[in-house]
């Protein structure tokens, strides 16, 4: 008996899908890249280069659609660790971008600093739950130097995370850089081809837009198998039609245009489909992440499941610039429904604040959240040995099952879910070591965590290479200036 979370029937899917097929045929897509709009010209699409205005025939989105692997799997650093997908079976994805964090002595938000963002890595590497990377703040300016800062960003994100790693960036000229990187960690292309232990995030424009300087990022890591996932980000009543359908049409209209054209660049090339759509909010125009309509994203979780697509979803979602109850309920329901929708990949947790601001205890609740509607996601198990009507016969009416052998086998075997943060004893043993609250348990895990982590190293060969491949890029800044 497994949870069962639908929110569109196969008819609503057939129809979203054939809706798709139109407006990508009759009112297409604007292709900023000349490099893009040469690709998909080749491969059949109906290009205007006055307007950039490219239209998708039905035959070039089903062929894309069949030329897209269906089952790989997301390699990291860390021996024996991958993160298979197609399977239903989430992890979380740290969410992106925040231009501030929960300062941990204050508790307000602050801007963050270049340590904000290293230990915010480290301690994602720290927790099993989170299996992929995003740069979750700033990273204090780290990116700001050219060739340079890009190439001690992304060797200073290795060696503080072992797990798998997606990121994007804006500027072409930094591609063939982190394929170096890559090339040096990982002992090569066709190691990294076999691993995957990197790929790409790409967000067009809402509506119907394939930006260039992201996508001509991408376009220069080709030849590497780098996975690519596709994150529509349309706002119901701003950037997309004021329907909650129309926003899910619009999301998987730029999702396979987008695929559309990475087939066209690279066939065969690991896709992910991962839209995250939002509403506004009607009162401000605000954007209010997905806390009040989770629906969207198990939508288009849905809609890649009917394409037989790996997929990512959102959830943890929260207006509240600090946590509390505000937090919690909002990030409680998204991160139900999310993980109910059963993505590969779940985006959210530390983000406050419409992702805007980042917490470090935060991540640790979030994480919690995961787990109970994981083990919702569950159900209710059932076999032979779950049915215990012998045991019951047993005992009888009256009688009491907590000596019984099955209840201590069970709670070792899942029947049960074992909090792993909050109180969960009695008033008066709370009262007497002293009323913890939650915030202060997250903050000594936190401590403790970052305190007890050692990342994993890199070998000697690979950090030599390393600073030879930074003592270039300082040259080509150098000659640059």
């Amino acid at each position: 008996m497994r949870t069962k979370l639908q929110v569109l029937s196969a008819d609503d899917r057939a129809q979203i899908h054939e809706r798709t097929l139109q407006v990508l045929a009759s009112v297409g897509m604007r292709v900023d890249t000349e490099a893009g709009r040469r690709l998909l010209a080749e491969a059949g699409a109906e290009v205007d280069e006055a307007t950039r205005r490219v239209r998708f025939p039905a035959p070039l989105v089903e062929e894309s659609l069949r030329a897209a692997p269906k089952h790989f799997a997301l390699g990291a650093r860390r021996p024996g660790w991958s993160v298979a997908m197609n399977r239903g079976e989430a992890t979380l994805v740290m969410s992106g971008e925040a231009t501030r964090v929960i300062d941990r002595v204050s508790g307000k938000p602050r801007p963050g600093t270049r340590d904000d963002w290293l230990q915010a890595t480290r301690l994602i590497d720290a927790v099993d739950e989170i299996g992929v990377y995003w740069a979750m703040i700033d990273s204090g300016g780290m990116t700001d130097g050219g060739v340079t800062g890009w190439v001690d960003y992304t060797v200073e994100l290795q060696r503080s995370f072992s797990k798998h790693i997606q990121d994007s960036w804006l500027d072409p000229a930094w591609s063939p850089w982190v394929l170096e990187v890559l090339d040096i960690v990982f002992g090569g292309r066709d190691e990294v081809r076999r691993r995957h232990p990197y790929s790409f995030l790409l967000t067009p424009v809402s509506p119907l837009v394939i930006e260039a300087d992201c996508t001509n990022s991408w376009l220069a890591l080709r030849g590497w198998g780098i996975p690519l996932a596709v994150l529509p980000m349309p706002m119901m009543g701003t950037t997309s039609p004021a329907s909650l359908l129309a926003t899910t049409l619009l999301a998987n209209c730029e999702m396979l245009g987008v695929l559309s054209l990475v087939q066209a660049a690279e066939p065969g090339t690991p896709f992910i489909s991962a839209p995250l759509p939002v509403a506004m909010d009607p009162r401000s125009g605000r954007y209010t992440s997905n806390t009040f309509h989770p629906v969207l994203s198990a939508a288009c979780t849905e809609m890649a499941r009917f394409y037989g697509l790996p997929v990512m979803g959102s959830g943890s979602g929260t207006d509240a610039f600090v946590g509390g109850a505000q937090a919690a309920y909002e990030k409680t329901l998204s991160s139900l429904v999310g993980t109910l929708a059963r993505p590969d990949l779940l985006v959210g947790p530390g983000s406050l604040g419409g992702a805007m601001v980042f917490g470090l205890e935060q991540v640790l609740i979030d994480v919690e959240i995961f787990r109970m509607s994981r083990f919702a996601g569950r159900g209710i198990p059932v076999s032979d040995e779950l049915w215990l009507d012998d045991v019951l016969a047993r005992v009888g009416p009256g009688g009491h099952f907590i000596s019984e052998r099955s209840t201590r086998v069970n709670i070792r075997n899942g029947e049960w879910y074992l909090p792993q943060l909050g109180w969960h004893d009695s008033y008066a043993a709370w009262l007497a070591v002293g009323r913890p609250a939650l915030e202060d348990e997250c903050r000594e895990r936190v401590d403790a965590l970052l305190s007890a982590r050692e990342p994993l190293p890199l070998d000697d060969d690979a950090e030599r290479e390393l600073a030879k491949l930074r003592r270039r890029a300082s040259s080509v800044d150098g000659v640059r200036q």
